[in-house]
C-alpha cells in the first residue's frame, strides 16, 4: 500500500517545487509593474487634487497679505473745486496732496494749494501756498490699529494655510496608505489561494486517475473535487476583493493636470512587501514621537497661530479702552517749493496749523465689552488646545501599543503556521501508509489556508500601525 501512494506523494512535492520557483519568479518581475507604499505616498503628495487646493490656498492668502499691505500704500490725490454765479467767480482751488502711512500709526502729508476768488473764507490762504504735515495718535492705535492688526493677522493666516496643508497631506496620505495596505491584503490572499486551486487540481487528478485504476474509492474524487471546488469559490471572491481594493486605491493616484489614474490589472504589489525599506528609518520610540507630537503637530501647530491671532485680537480691543487723542500738525509755507517750507523756524511759532482732538467714552462699556470677550475667546482656545494635545498622545501610544502587540502576534501565528504545515505533511505521511483520510488532509490543509490568511492579515495591519503610528505624530507630511 505505501509504495501505492509514493507516486502520488513524490509528484505533490514536485508540484509544490514547481509552485515555490513560480512565486519567486513572479515576485521578481519588472518593478516598473508594480507599486509600493512609498510610490503611492509620492503619487498623492505630488498629484492629488485635494493637495493643489491647499496649495491654492496658501496662495490666497499670500494675496490677502498683499491685500492688507495696501492699507500702507501710499495715496495721491488731486481736487479742483471751483464756484461762478451771477457773475460772481467765488472761488477756484487746486489742491494737489500726498499722503503716507507709516507702521506706527503716523501719517506724513505733503500738498499745495492755489485759491483765488472774491468769495473766501477769511480762514483761507489766498494764492500759491504748501504745506508738510503729520497725524499722530497719542494714546488709542499708537501701538496697533485696524491696519496693523490686519496685515499681521493676513502674515499669521497664511502661515496657517501652510501649517493646515500639512496637515491635510498627513491625513490623506493615511488614508492612501490605508487603501493601499488593504490591496496588498487582497493580493496576497488571493496568491495563497490561487496557489491552493493549483494543488487541489493537481490532487484531483492523482485521485481520480487512482480511481479509475482501481487504488482509491470513488468517495476520495468526490472529496478532493469538493476541495478544488471550495478553493475556486474562494479564489473568485479573492479576485474580485482585489479588484475592488485596487479601485478604492486608484481613488488616490491620480497624474499631471488632475487626471485621474486608474490602477491596470496587471500592476502588483511590489516585492518584498513584508520588509519595507522606508520603514527601517522611521522613529519607533515612544517618548521621541510623543515629544516631536507636541512640538510639530500641523494641529497644534494652528492651535499656536489661533492663539497668536487672537492676541492681536484682544490687543486691538484693549485699544478702545483707551482715549482717543490725535494730534495733527502742518507746517505752512509760500509758494509750491516745499523744500524752503521745512526751513521756515521753529514748529508752533510762525506758519503753522494745527488741531488736537479728544475723545473719552465715559463708561466704555463697548470697550470693556470687547475686550473681556477677547480674552474669554483666549481661555476657550487654550482649552481646546490641552484636550488636543493629550488626545494626541493617547492616539501615539494607542497605536504604540498595537504595533508591539502586533509584533507578538505575528510571532504566534507564524508558528502555529509552521505548525498546520507540519500537521499537513504528517496527515499526507500517514495518508501514504493507509492510517489517514483525504477528509482528514482537507481538514488539515483548510486549516493552515485560514492560519495562513489570518498572518497575512496581521502582517499588513502591522505595516499600516507603523504608518499610522507617524501619522498619530503628524510625520506623514
Amino acid at each position: 500500500m505505501r509504495k501505492l501512494f509514493q507516486p502520488f506523494s513524490i509528484a505533490f512535492l514536485q508540484i509544490l517545487l514547481v509552485i515555490c520557483i513560480s512565486t519567486t519568479a513572479i515576485q521578481a518581475q519588472d518593478t516598473s509593474r508594480s507599486l509600493n507604499a512609498e510610490q503611492v505616498l509620492y503619487l498623492v503628495k505630488k498629484f492629488h487634487p485635494i493637495v493643489r487646493q491647499t496649495q491654492i490656498n496658501i496662495e490666497q492668502s499670500n494675496a490677502d497679505i498683499l491685500i492688507a499691505r495696501s492699507a500702507f500704500d501710499p495715496v495721491l490725490t488731486h481736487q479742483m473745486n471751483a464756484k461762478t454765479f451771477d457773475g460772481t467767480n467765488y472761488y477756484n482751488q487746486i489742491t494737489p496732496e500726498i499722503k503716507i502711512p507709516t507702521w506706527y500709526g503716523i501719517e506724513v502729508a505733503a500738498g499745495l494749494e492755489d485759491l483765488s476768488g472774491n468769495r473766501l473764507d477769511p480762514s483761507h490762504t489766498i494764492g500759491q501756498t504748501n504745506y508738510i504735515g503729520i497725524s499722530i495718535p497719542l494714546v488709542k492705535n499708537l501701538l496697533i490699529d485696524k491696519r496693523r492688526a490686519a496685515l499681521q493677522q493676513s502674515k499669521l493666516l497664511s502661515g496657517m494655510a501652510t501649517i493646515e496643508q500639512r496637515a491635510v497631506i498627513n491625513d490623506l496620505c493615511i488614508q492612501a496608505l490605508e487603501a493601499y495596505w488593504n490591496w496588498v491584503n487582497a493580493f496576497q490572499n488571493y496568491e495563497v489561494v490561487k496557489n491552493n486551486v493549483t494543488i487541489s487540481s493537481q490532487r484531483f487528478i492523482f485521485v481520480r486517475n487512482a480511481y479509475r485504476h482501481g487504488e482509491r474509492p470513488a468517495i476520495d474524487t468526490i472529496e478532493a473535487l469538493t476541495q478544488l471546488q471550495g478553493f475556486q469559490y474562494q479564489q473568485n471572491q479573492q479576485w474580485l476583493a482585489f479588484q475592488n481594493a485596487g479601485l478604492n486605491l486608484s481613488a488616490f493616484l491620480w497624474k499631471e493636470n488632475n487626471v485621474p489614474y486608474e490602477l491596470p490589472i496587471d500592476i502588483k504589489p511590489a516585492a518584498g512587501w513584508e520588509s519595507e525599506v522606508k520603514i527601517s528609518q522611521f522613529n519607533l520610540e515612544l517618548n521621541s514621537l510623543l515629544d516631536i507630537a507636541q512640538k510639530m503637530h500641523p494641529y497644534l501647530a494652528m492651535y499656536d497661530i489661533k492663539l497668536d491671532l487672537l492676541d492681536i485680537d484682544k490687543q486691538l480691543k484693549f485699544q478702545d479702552l483707551l482715549p482717543k487723542v490725535d494730534l495733527k500738525y502742518n507746517q505752512l509755507g509760500k509758494g509750491f517749493n516745499l523744500s524752503q517750507t521745512l526751513g521756515n523756524g521753529p514748529l508752533f511759532e510762525n506758519n503753522y496749523q494745527y488741531g488736537l482732538k479728544v475723545e473719552i467714552p465715559l463708561r466704555l462699556s463697548q470697550g470693556r465689552g470687547d475686550y473681556k470677550k477677547a480674552k474669554l475667546k483666549i481661555e476657550a482656545t487654550e482649552l481646546d488646545l490641552s484636550q488636543k494635545q493629550w488626545m494626541i498622545s493617547l492616539k501615539v501610544k494607542t497605536y504604540y501599543n498595537e504595533l508591539n502587540t502586533l509584533k507578538n502576534q505575528i510571532a504566534l501565528q507564524s508558528s502555529n503556521y509552521s505548525n498546520c504545515l507540519a500537521l499537513v505533511k504528517a496527515e499526507e505521511k500517514r495518508f501514504e501508509n493507509g492510517e489517514s483520510s483525504l477528509f482528514v488532509i482537507n481538514t488539515r490543509e483548510n486549516k493552515a489556508l485560514e492560519v495562513l490568511e489570518k498572518l497575512i492579515d496581521l502582517k499588513t495591519k502591522y505595516y499600516k500601525t507603523i504608518y499610522a503610528l507617524q501619522w498619530s505624530a503628524g510625520l506623514l507630511q
